[in-house]
């Protein structure tokens, strides 16, 4: 029966819905009608939760199940306020927030993030590690991946390795090294149906099952590059049990060295083990949580906690190095540390290999071998060499700590001042001042660079993002 709540619901799933939870389901649909919830999680690389609270310009709602997780009024354009492009916040859908919080990521772990575009939880997982222990992210996708890339230097994540990889190529060249490893599913996007006229316009049964048989196969090749004693994450955005429970209850059945862990988080419901195929028994499945638009403030979403049953072995921690990147000639080395001495207060590349990719010098953490793997970008881009000096990057602008901004070679810009916005737009600025390079800043923040020549700041802001 068609109602208001249901008609741009796909029939099929109306009923599909209806047989799994009954009366309950219409409360469902009704919220699959309603806004979609906008939610913003503080970076907090730059700032605390409570600094941000005071310089917030919009009121914020706290996530129950994210410190940093705050619900915005639909309104709020979040998106095109400075903060954003300083990389204060990452806008995301407050119940994707709970993935990376389940995870729990400790500092001095190595961590993968399996399928990570755009870069919300892998920026959070790196967050959650306080930028003190690599990141893998890896995204199949290429053009994906250049948008993981930019997030992930937005939010000043130092410490991320970016590849372009089919997860069973990983698996390959690794094995089982990682402590931790998110694997964010793609899937039929059911609970992203108010969100998303995509996953209304693709979904069907068949996609389901589609979804549910690719899952498996990226669930076997996650596991194999856990080592033994890790945690594994595998989070869906659909309500459908063949994707979630189901895949579960099959993967454990496949991997008896697997156990469910619970997550203990506020806010979220229990697993639904009594949807499983008739005269399967899996008990252990409420230790898995769905997050259900009806009950709170968020999208749909299903998180299962998996831990490798085996003893964690010293002797098999996978080996870091420098991968043979070759360090920099002294002539190279002397440009930077120049670069250093006249523009900030301290070195952001300290105790690190420095490297480059082409043009480009890095600032380069131990790594697991990445011989023969589509590496995007791994550690910290410095700067741009062009023959005999060195263009500091938009990276390192937005990666740059308190303690390394030498606040005589900055130009702070209230939010509100027209000349930020000239300077988003690409336009030069008038300032009197020393000569050379310096920080434009917004709250103390960096947003980017100028470099001053006789009272007119030269615009480094890149094309690419530049306001229209």
């Amino acid at each position: 029966m068609q109602t208001s709540e249901t008609a741009a619901l796909p029939q099929v799933f109306v009923e599909r819905m209806r047989k799994l939870l009954g009366p309950e389901a219409e409360a469902l649909f009704a919220a699959l009608q309603a806004n979609p919830v906008t939610g913003l999680r503080v970076n907090t690389l730059k700032l605390s939760s409570k600094r941000f609270a005071e310089i917030s310009p919009w009121p914020l709602k706290p996530v129950p199940w994210c410190p940093a997780g705050f619900v915005l009024s639909t309104d709020a354009q979040a998106g095109k306020h400075p903060f954003h492009a300083v990389g204060l916040y990452y806008l995301q859908e407050p119940s994707a927030m709970a993935v990376a919080e389940a995870l729990a990521p400790q500092a001095g772990e190595l961590v993968l993030d399996l399928a990570a575009a755009p870069g919300g939880k892998a920026g959070h997982l790196s967050a959650l590690m306080n930028n003190q222990s690599v990141i893998v992210a890896n995204e199949v996708n290429r053009a994906r991946a250049r948008a993981l890339t930019q997030n992930l230097e937005r939010l000043g994540v130092r410490k991320a390795v970016i590849t372009n990889e089919k997860p069973r190529r990983l698996a390959r060249a690794w094995g089982a090294i990682f402590d931790r490893v998110l694997l964010d599913a793609p899937c039929s996007g059911e609970g992203l149906f108010r969100k998303s006229a995509d996953a209304l316009e693709m979904w069907s049964e068949n996609n389901v099952l589609a979804c549910a048989k690719r899952q498996d196969s990226l669930l076997d090749e996650a596991a194999a590059l856990l080592r033994p004693g890790g945690v594994l994450v595998y989070s869906t955005c659909t309500f459908a049990p063949e994707e979630n429970e189901q895949v579960i209850a099959a993967f454990l059945d496949r991997h008896p060295d697997f156990v469910l862990q619970s997550i203990d988080l506020a806010g979220v419901a229990p697993g639904r083990p009594d949807w499983l195929a008739a005269g399967v028994q899996k008990p252990a499945l409420t230790k898995t949580v769905r997050l259900w638009p009806q009950l709170i403030a968020g999208e749909g979403h299903f998180i299962a906690k998996l831990q490798h049953r085996g003893e964690p072995d010293a002797n098999i921690r996978p080996e870091l190095s420098n991968n043979g990147f070759k360090p920099v000639s002294g002539q190279l080395k002397t440009l930077w540390q120049r670069l250093v001495k006249t523009t900030l207060s301290a070195d952001p590349a300290q105790g690190r290999q420095l490297t480059t990719f082409g043009e480009q010098l890095y600032a380069l953490p131990k790594t697991p071998h990445l011989s023969g793997l589509r590496t995007m970008r791994a550690g910290l881009w410095l700067a741009t060499i062009k023959k005999d000096r060195l263009i500091p990057s938009h990276s390192l602008a937005l990666a740059l700590k308190a303690n390394e901004i030498d606040r005589e070679k900055t130009l702070e810009l209230s939010p509100n001042d027209p000349r930020l916005k000239q300077y988003l737009q690409g336009h030069p600025l008038d300032d009197k001042g020393e000569d050379g390079w310096l920080l434009i800043t917004v709250a103390g923040f960096p947003i980017g660079w100028g470099r001053r020549a006789k009272s007119i700041i030269k615009n480094a802001y890149p094309k690419g993002l530049r306001l229209a």
